[in-house]
């Protein structure tokens, strides 16, 4: 059963599921879900998991949803400043100048405020629903 709420989908990673199948089926959820219900998806604050890189990662992934969905608001908690990287993160598979470089430009808004530089649609599968620009 996928999870719920994104908080669900932590507690799933902290309990030693792999980071990627909890998120790809949290997403799952909140692509499917009304648009009612995805901010509902997002309300709960996801546990502390002691790796800052992950806690950041969860600000970035609410505040993402919530601006790209156009939902009624981001979750406060999206804005602690736990949510955010003191250094940057490259989160890309292989260390290259080349890759950083491009990262540190295509990285949405919402991640790189946190220090956080990934592609320039980081949540997208294969139903988000959201258009090609």
């Amino acid at each position: 059963m996928r999870p719920a709420t994104l908080a669900e989908a932590y507690e799933r990673i902290i309990a030693g599921e792999p980071r990627e199948v909890a998120m790809s089926e949290f997403l799952d959820t909140f692509y499917f879900a009304s648009a009612e219900r995805r901010l509902d998806t997002l309300r709960d604050e996801p546990r502390l998991t002691r790796d800052e890189r992950l806690d950041a990662l969860a600000g970035a992934i609410a505040e993402y949803l919530a601006r790209q969905y156009g939902l009624a608001a981001v979750p406060a908690w999206a804005f602690e400043p736990v949510r955010f990287l003191d250094r940057p993160w490259h989160a890309a598979p292989f260390d290259d100048n080349g890759m950083r470089e491009y990262l540190t430009y295509a990285s949405p808004a919402e991640f790189r405020s946190r220090n956080i530089f990934t592609e320039e649609r980081p949540l997208r599968r294969a139903r988000s629903g959201l258009t090609q620009l």
